[in-house]
């Protein structure tokens, strides 16, 4: 019997005791009353660090990120109330784009629970809906068990954030701490590996293809499958393309690479998605940013195989053809056997057919942009990135345009270094992000680019980056508007801007000085290069960029939305 299971320990010992036992080393957080025998806790263990937010939704971003940058589990604890549902629109982004996280919150004392005690939130169900599987506590001996359950069901299967719900008087009540090794839950058995016969099936239609195609998403990157997916495409010598989540699953720089799709996709991407015969999605759930209208996606026949991990995903959205549940990385090492073994082999000849078709459509050269000796270009700011971090950099970012240009323009070669909210597309991510990967990446060059309506949702985390010695660079491409908004609104609400126009920002500069940090103000194309070489070069500091952008610049492709995928407007001369 392991000695120390016989010494009792109080609830707010277990908690941390548990997460020692799960390797965590970093926690993000925010104390209050129904959490502060937790907190008095963590100040008596040197196992990890706490880093102190200025706002719980920040704790919950920068606690995803980490996942999303290092393949950990992301560890968040909130207090109850206030503390609970600030932490929903993080929870709710992890939730989208499937990121393995726990939440430990604290809930008012077992008695008072249901009395409207002070606050008090029904934390179970207003996180239900946004949230892998949730767990209050009743009782201090289940709960070393829960905390191994939570960090199960958030790191296998399709992964999620779990939260942790524990009344007050749990962290004070004692009970004898065992951690289990292992644990087994009857309602629970995620499946990994694929079926054999279906992979094999797979194969067959994948080598009979004449216009075949390559679609993956982020269960590629949650999957640690990028070696797998480049070995695949490698071999095959098909076209790939990563949705918005998958970027940098397959290396950009490739000539296989396609581009995005989607929205905001390349049209060779887009075109080559409509028109293949023969479509394999690798961890992808054709989400109505990729496929745009069902309906005209469907208009063109192929044959469609589907890998993924979550069977209620496969035919959701479209009817696939060849269904395989299971990891996608244990599902590509598979396919890849089969594959090596068969004697079959793509038809070169119909192959480089589909190769002039798709060179024709790039040909287009559908990301030009006309570039400007007055005023600075969004996209020569996120190329002159790339240039400089040498595609080596984890990059984060908020939503809206800014976003967008960031995809497309810098050629993401590794999985994992692009740390953006897709599935709920969550303004406000950018800078807690940005801590979250250096937290768990303290070596690395971090950037954050952004945008002045989403940096200002969470900007007083430069507080949390000066404590703590972050020193991401900021980059800003401040075009005064909300931008996404603006482009919408120009296009579909006959130019009338309702509320998108920012006409009383604050000086970034000074204000990024405030907080003890590096502030720089850049309004000349010919100063971009050397501002970010500048900025970069100064390792020890975070630095704010705050780039003066062209107001009227547009993303361009877009596919509108209720539109097909093939119905792209290229530019201003599409409107």
């Amino acid at each position: 019997m392991n000695p120390e299971a016989s010494v009792p320990l109080t609830g707010a010992e277990i908690v941390v005791r548990c997460l020692a036992e799960e390797g965590v080393e970093h926690v993000f957080g925010y104390p209050g009353g129904a959490v502060l025998y937790i907190y008095d806790a963590i100040f008596k263990q040197d196992k990890f660090q706490h880093i102190l937010v200025r706002h719980e939704q920040a704790a919950v971003h920068a606690a995803d990120a980490y996942s999303r940058s290092s393949n950990k589990v992301g560890v968040a604890i909130v207090t109850s109330g206030p503390g609970v549902t600030n932490a929903v629109t993080g929870l709710s982004t992890a939730y989208m784009d499937s990121i393995p996280m726990v939440v430990i919150s604290g809930q008012v004392p077992s008695h008072a629970i249901g009395q409207d005690a002070f606050q008090e939130c029904d934390t179970v169900g207003i996180t239900r809906p946004v949230v892998k599987h949730n767990f209050l506590v009743k009782d201090v001996k289940d709960l070393a068990d829960t905390i191994k359950k939570a960090f199960y069901i958030a790191r296998t299967g399709r992964p999620g954030p779990v939260l942790v719900d524990i009344p007050k008087d749990i962290t004070v009540h004692k009970a004898p701490f065992s951690y289990p090794k292992e644990i087994e839950m009857r309602s629970y058995r995620p499946v990994d590996k694929g079926h054999s016969g279906q992979i094999r099936k797979a194969v067959q239609l994948l080598l009979s293809a004449e216009r075949p195609m390559i679609y993956t998403g982020g269960g590629v990157i949650l999957a640690n499958a990028s070696n797998e997916l480049n070995r695949l495409v490698d071999k095959l010598g098909y076209p790939c393309t990563n949705t918005l989540m998958g970027l940098g699953a397959y290396r950009a720089t490739s000539d296989k690479f396609v581009g995005m799709p989607g929205m905001h996709g390349s049209y060779e991407a887009n075109m080559a998605m409509q028109n293949c015969d023969v479509l394999i999605a690798i961890g992808a759930r054709f989400d109505d940013r990729v496929i745009g209208n069902p309906k005209h996606f469907a208009t063109n026949p192929r044959k469609i195989i589907h890998i993924d991990i979550d069977p209620s995903s496969i035919s959701k959205r479209v009817k696939v053809d060849i269904p395989i549940v299971g990891n996608v990385k244990d599902v590509l090492v598979e396919l890849l056997s089969q594959l090596d073994a068969s004697e079959a082999k793509p038809n070169q000849q119909t192959l480089a057919k589909w190769w002039g078709q798709i060179d024709e459509w790039r040909g287009r050269n559908c990301l030009r942009y006309q570039d400007s000796d007055t005023v600075i270009k969004p996209q020569s700011v996120v190329e002159k990135l790339w240039d400089i971090t040498q595609g080596d950099a984890f990059i984060t970012s908020d939503v809206g345009q800014h976003q967008m240009w960031a995809a497309q323009y810098y050629k993401f070669d590794k999985p994992r270094r692009w740390i953006n909210s897709g599935g709920l597309g969550t303004m406000g991510v950018g800078l807690p992000y940005a801590m979250g990967v250096q937290m768990a990446n303290p070596d690395a060059t971090v950037a954050c680019i952004t945008g002045e309506g989403s940096i200002q949702m969470c900007i007083q985390e430069l507080a949390t980056c000066k404590q703590y010695h972050l020193t991401p660079k900021i980059i800003l491409l401040n075009n005064r508007f909300l931008g996404m908004v603006r482009q919408w609104q120009q296009i579909d609400y006959g130019s009338r801007y309702s509320e998108s126009y920012m006409d009383s920002l604050p000086d970034f500069s000074k204000l990024a000085e405030s907080f003890g940090h590096v502030g720089m103000k850049i309004e000349k194309p010919g100063d971009v290069e050397g501002a970010l070489r500048e900025a970069f070069g100064m390792k020890d500091r975070l630095v704010f960029m705050n780039f003066i952008t062209d107001q009227a610049e547009n993303v361009w492709p877009m596919v509108k939305a209720g539109a097909g995928l093939s119905e792209m407007l290229l530019g201003s001369e599409d409107l």
